[in-house]
């Protein structure tokens, strides 16, 4: 059976099941090319208890994406033969509570579109189908609203769907890369997250922003220990960077 994508409903039930009993069990950790996204790096730093920049360093690749122009951060495999998860264990994730979004999400894909007319994100759903995977034997009906809930992926979603909403701005707005300031405050506010609490709080980045409904002075304060809160401001700083 080939790779296939199934577009499915939001509230349209699909089965599937992954764990050790599963005889693929694992094999997705393999042949990686995994894309990550601020709060995957977050959580993975966090987990790891390292320096958002230690983390990059020993984790993570960046590249400028082709059709963006803009910094993409991909997790760097244990070896560039089999280009294995350097979390992967022969028991399963070592980071399993705080795994990637893409690893929550399988065997879903979601996209989301934002409208040039209202600015509203609508998500769309399929299922990703692979030859490799069994898990569509087993596992009780689910929605990919259930299964978005029950992967604990909706934090993920609404943190990460501010960088989508950069993405899109930026398709629209501005063709081509980012100049080269612009790539670095780009990859510190979306994955290097201490350099960023240094850059607002004690080089006057916050300064630079006015407050609205989104960037607001309980979101600052909060920004000051919270890297959830912290990465939301961030994101919310670098589509006024961009943009103004």
């Amino acid at each position: 059976m080939e790779n296939i994508m199934e577009p499915i409903n939001a509230d349209e039930t699909f089965c599937f099941s992954c764990d050790p009993n599963v005889p693929c069990f694992n094999e997705c950790c393999r042949d990686l090319n995994q894309f990550l996204m601020p709060y995957d790096v977050l959580r993975l730093k966090n987990h790891l208890k390292m320096k958002s920049s230690d983390f990059l360093d020993q984790y993570v690749t960046i590249n400028i994406g082709p059709s963006t122009g803009l910094p993409v951060a991909s997790l760097t495999p244990a070896d560039e033969t089999e280009r294995v998860c350097p979390f992967l264990t022969p028991k399963g994730c070592a980071v399993y509570e705080d795994r990637p979004s893409s690893c929550r999400m399988y065997p879903l894909a979601r996209a989301v579109a934002r409208s040039r007319e209202t600015g509203k994100m609508t998500a769309h759903y399929a299922l990703v189908k692979e030859s490799h995977c069994r898990g569509f034997e087993n596992g009780r009906p689910r929605s990919p609203l259930d299964w978005i809930k029950g992967q604990g992926l909706e934090e993920y979603n609404q943190i990460n769907d501010l960088l989508l909403e950069i993405i899109s701005l930026k398709n629209i707005t501005q063709a081509g890369p980012l100049d080269m300031v612009a790539q670095r405050m780009f990859q510190m506010a979306c994955y290097d997250l201490d350099a960023f609490r240094c850059f607002m709080f004690d080089d006057g980045g916050a300064d630079q922003m006015e407050f609205n409904s989104e960037f607001t002075p309980e979101l600052l304060a909060a920004a000051k220990d919270d890297d959830a809160k912290l990465l939301e401001a961030g994101l919310l700083w670098l589509k006024a960077f961009l943009f103004r």
